[in-house]
């Protein structure tokens, strides 16, 4: 996968902030103002948010890992304080991650938290900049499926579902809003779907510790319509890294793919455990 990059160099410089123990810094990188924040005492850790998902949204997330954490949380082009942009790719992101990443000072590599999309971002990182994190911990994402989440019965659906999104979005605050189309959030799902077919050649790539924290009901509860299939996809692909990659331990939670909302605190429990060393599959 080739990276495009924009206008450099990338620029970061300091804001003001009212709150004395977060500092507020800025990316400049593609065209696109990144907002970043820093917060927190400890091992170091950079938290990659999700689509339709925010430093604002992840603020109970981020308050706790940063008890045991010096916590760098940033938005995504086009979500939150971010400006917007003209591209919304996979490989767009993934060069918004390189550029935060590459501007940080930090005293040591950082484990490096990716939520869904983010969790597919740090993976690609990772691979290709080794000894630039310290681990990775994965939230409900990167997962290498074995067929497509969205098969062609799944279209019409997954096409609401964008727009219903995208409405969603239109109502928020602007710490919280996404600015993509429908379109451009129902595009990006079939992308990632590509993405995670060819995601195992980045695990190989990626010898330090891996933990993830997945939903046992990515598609929630129903015994109905297409739900118990996109269920069992979501674990069939786990299991399938884990048989693969022996680096690679896994903790489920009773949850859909809202756990970093309705599951904070476990989250940020695991997150601490991950500085342990990886013993094997977790249940």
């Amino acid at each position: 996968m080739t990276l495009t990059h924009g206008q450099p160099p990338n620029l970061i410089r300091m804001t003001a902030t009212s709150d004395s123990t977060t500092r507020h810094l800025t990316v400049q990188h593609d065209g696109v103002t990144i907002p970043v924040s820093r917060g927190g005492r400890g091992r170091p850790l950079v938290l990659c948010p999700g689509l339709n998902c925010t430093q604002a949204d992840l603020h109970e997330l981020i308050d706790l890992l940063r008890r045991d954490h010096e916590v760098v949380a940033f938005d995504l082009r086009g979500h939150g304080l971010s400006s917007a942009a003209e591209r919304y790719s996979f490989d767009a992101f993934l060069g918004d991650l390189r550029a935060v990443m590459g501007e940080l000072e930090l005293p040591s590599p950082p484990l490096l938290v990716g939520y869904s999309l983010g969790a597919d971002l740090a993976v690609h990182y990772a691979a290709e900049c080794p000894d630039g994190v310290a681990g990775l911990v994965l939230v409900d994402g990167a997962n290498p499926l074995p067929e497509p989440f969205v098969s062609a019965v799944d279209l019409a659906e997954f096409r609401e579902m964008a727009r219903h999104e995208a409405e969603r979005n239109e109502g928020k605050e602007r710490a919280r809003r996404v600015m993509l189309s429908a379109q451009e959030i129902f595009e990006l799902g079939l992308e990632m779907d590509v993405v995670r077919a060819e995601i195992l050649e980045r695990y190989r790539k990626v010898d330090g510790a891996v933990r993830m924290i997945m939903s046992s009901a990515i598609a929630g509860r129903s015994g109905a319509g297409r739900a118990p299939r996109h269920n069992r996809l979501w674990r069939d692909g786990v299991e399938r890294l884990v048989r693969e990659r022996a680096n690679v331990s896994v903790s489920w939670l009773d949850a859909d793919h809202r756990l970093v909302f309705t599951h904070a605190p476990d989250i940020a429990e695991i997150v601490r455990s991950a500085q342990q060393p990886v013993g094997g599959p977790a249940s």
